[in-house]
């Protein structure tokens, strides 16, 4: 934001010199980028941060002087000598959209002879590098640079029915900029319009057909509210950069429209010599209340660790615009002026004392001193499941927590209309919080097989949003925090790794996989740990692979309750001595019907076998010839020990002759011999 020092001084009585403003404003927060000395005058780039929209006109940065040196503010007097005609009978305005358009203000000055602008007025805008162009043009453009409200100047007679619509653009809809851009327009774009075409894109630039010349006798003046997103989104999709839409992107003062509105108009009048029609046609739909803000003195001298004298907040808040109120000893209630849309909250008034009373004024200590913390379970935990996935040859995805409806349909329960959405994403079909894992590593692996990145092991730990059935607006979702796995492998290599994983973490806890379906899954499992749902895995069915271009190799995923696995986590391992007798191992190769689970023959064999049964394994899955369609060949190991002394084959031989009578009494399986 460029400043004049001398336009600066007509609204703070100061003598101070251009560094020596430049250091207070540096001080507030508005570094000075470059100094200048232009003719007589001297041109201070100030730099303003995006939530001070207010500060991008002088009296803003006025505002910000005299509140740090104690001085008065002195603002132009409006003295609008107005005729008879009222402006109401002259122009309607109708406002379509609200939501989009808060405010809008037409003001109709007659008689006004285009030409050049007063000198004073000429290089006041020179310095500041706007170029001139006419009275009625330069008037728009030295009102906006002083009150940071953006003005435009409409041929009065070019506009149709005399009647102003603030409207969303139709698709196809065109519009020459007065630079003579050829504008192509869409529904997402706002712009006003007569009652037959648009002659303005609202906010960004005016229309070349409805343009000042040297011809009008009859400007219509606006001066509005327009919502910020809409005037930066259009300004980037036309690419038409404006000093009025950088103001409206950063908001502008909706209850001093008037004001500006007016000064506009006797600026107009007094370098134009017209007359202002009598009163103003104000649309405004929705006038919003200011709310209050409590800051906590307690707090403020905690979190800045000083304590600031009261006499002096209150003497800040004061100087502000704030308007101070004591509440108690510790409570201070402030209502923020009209142009401090940046203030929402307790940390907001704390920043604003601090960078008043100035941040120089708290104490540095010459030495920084860290406490080293110990890492908690929970980061203990993370670290060890990236650890042993990582040797498991998994590589960590980092993903976005937005999935598309397709993904969303695939693989969660909810539809997609059930999910919390945004309106708003840079990309418009990633608007859903996502409820699981699988979806995105899903999308993140389909990415790696179509750059060639093959075999693809994948995971993620990361949150998951669920809202509930009757979930209310403005209510936060269920989070929890979960870890996701997909590999093209079998089945049995994810349950490995998954078991590997859960036992390394949940010391002495039992995991069972029970058959489950689920949508996305042509083969399924819950898992459970000590008898508690821990997650979901499963195969790729057919359909949803060719959905994500995977329907040529075997997929598989699993999703596991992190938090639940939290609670496991954290036990001590105990030390058991080395056996003392050796083991001896019997591997049965069974030949069983195809529905047959592998949880089935783990149950039978649990049932019929004696207490020196130390572990089952899963030996291997085979089909094909010799064995008949329908049947498959299961390889299962069994491991017997006795603690008491050495087992003696014969003994085991009956061991393992009753748990092969129980496999074919209950599920018909035969001992498969070639």
């Amino acid at each position: 934001m460029k400043i004049s020092l001398d336009w600066l001084r007509d609204y703070v009585d100061t003598e101070l010199s251009a560094d020596e403003i430049g250091d207070i404003l540096s001080n507030l927060g508005f570094p000075i980028e470059s100094t200048e000395q232009v003719g007589d005058d001297t041109m201070l780039d100030v730099e303003v941060t995006s939530n001070r929209g207010d500060c991008l006109g002088h009296i803003g940065i006025a505002r910000e002087l005299a509140a740090a040196t104690g001085k008065e503010m002195k603002i132009p007097a409006i003295d609008l000598s107005e005729s008879d005609q009222e402006a109401k009978s002259m122009v309607q305005v109708k406002i379509h959209e609200p939501a989009l358009c808060n405010r809008y203000t037409a003001r109709v000055i007659e008689g006004v002879k285009v030409g050049p602008s007063p000198k004073w007025m000429q290089k006041r805008l020179e310095t500041i590098g706007v170029r001139s162009i006419n009275n009625i043009v330069d008037v728009t453009n030295y009102v906006m640079m002083e009150t940071g409200q953006p003005t435009h100047a409409f041929e009065y007679d070019e506009i149709g029915g005399q009647t102003i619509i603030v409207r969303r653009a139709a698709n196809g809809e065109q519009l020459i900029s007065i630079d003579e851009t050829q504008c192509k327009l869409n529904e997402a774009m706002l712009v006003i319009a007569d009652e037959k075409n648009p002659i303005a894109m609202a906010g960004v630039m005016g229309g070349l057909d409805s343009e000042v010349s040297d011809a009008t006798t009859t400007v219509l003046l606006e001066a509005a509210h327009f919502e910020p997103v809409t005037i930066r989104s259009t300004a980037r999709k036309l690419v038409l950069q404006s000093e009025a839409s950088f103001r409206f992107e950063r908001h502008v003062d909706t209850e001093n429209i008037d004001w500006a509105s007016a000064r506009c108009a006797q600026l107009m009048a007094e370098t134009g010599g017209g007359t202002v029609a009598k009163g103003i046609v104000d649309a405004w739909p929705e006038q919003r209340e200011r709310n209050t803000i409590e800051m906590r003195l307690s707090r403020m001298n905690a979190l800045l660790g000083i304590k600031i004298p009261l006499d002096k907040v209150l003497s800040i808040f004061t100087s502000l615009g704030f308007s101070p109120e004591m509440k108690n000893d510790d409570r201070i209630i402030c209502t923020p002026p009209s142009w401090r849309h940046d203030l929402h909250r307790e940390a907001d008034l704390i920043e604003e004392a601090a960078r008043c009373y100035g941040y120089d004024n708290i104490p540095v200590e010459p030495k920084i001193h860290i406490e080293v913390a110990r890492p908690n379970l929970r980061e203990k935990t993370a670290g060890k499941v990236r650890s042993f996935l990582n040797g498991a040859g998994f590589y960590e995805s980092i993903n976005v927590s937005f999935i598309d409806a397709k993904t969303a349909e695939q693989f969660c329960e909810q539809t997609p209309e059930q999910h919390l959405s945004v309106a708003d994403v840079s990309q418009k079909n990633l608007n859903l919080l996502r409820q699981n894992l699988i979806g995105s590593l899903i999308l993140v692996m389909q990415s790696n097989y179509n750059v060639g990145n093959r075999p693809c092991r994948l995971f993620e730990l990361a949150n998951t949003f669920i809202s509930d059935a009757n979930h209310k607006p403005g209510q936060l979702p269920n989070e929890h925090t979960r870890i996701g796995l997909v590999m093209d492998d079998d089945f049995r290599v994810l349950r490995g790794v998954t078991e590997e994983l859960v036992q390394s973490i949940a010391l002495n806890s039992t995991l069972e996989f029970k058959p489950a379906s689920f949508k996305w899954a042509q083969t399924g499992a819950q898992i459970l740990i000590d008898g508690e749902v821990l997650g979901i895995a499963g195969l790729l069915n057919a359909d949803t692979a060719a959905q994500f271009d995977l329907d040529k190799q075997v997929v598989a995923a699993a999703e596991l309750d992190f938090d639940l696995l939290l609670t496991k986590a954290g036990a001590i391992p105990a030390a058991q001595p080395i056996p003392r007798f050796p083991a001896i191992v019997r591997d049965l190769s069974l030949i069983v019907d195809e529905p047959v689970q592998w949880a089935q023959i783990t149950s039978v064999v649990q049932d019929k076998a004696p207490a020196e049964l130390e572990q089952i394994d899963f030996g291997g899955l085979y089909r094909g010839k010799p064995i008949a369609d329908g049947k498959k060949s299961i390889t299962v190991s069994l491991r017997f020990r006795d603690e008491q002394g050495t087992l003696r084959h014969e003994t085991v031989d009956g061991f393992e002759g009753a748990i092969l009578s129980g496999l074919t009494d209950t599920l018909g399986a035969e001992l498969r011999t070639a």
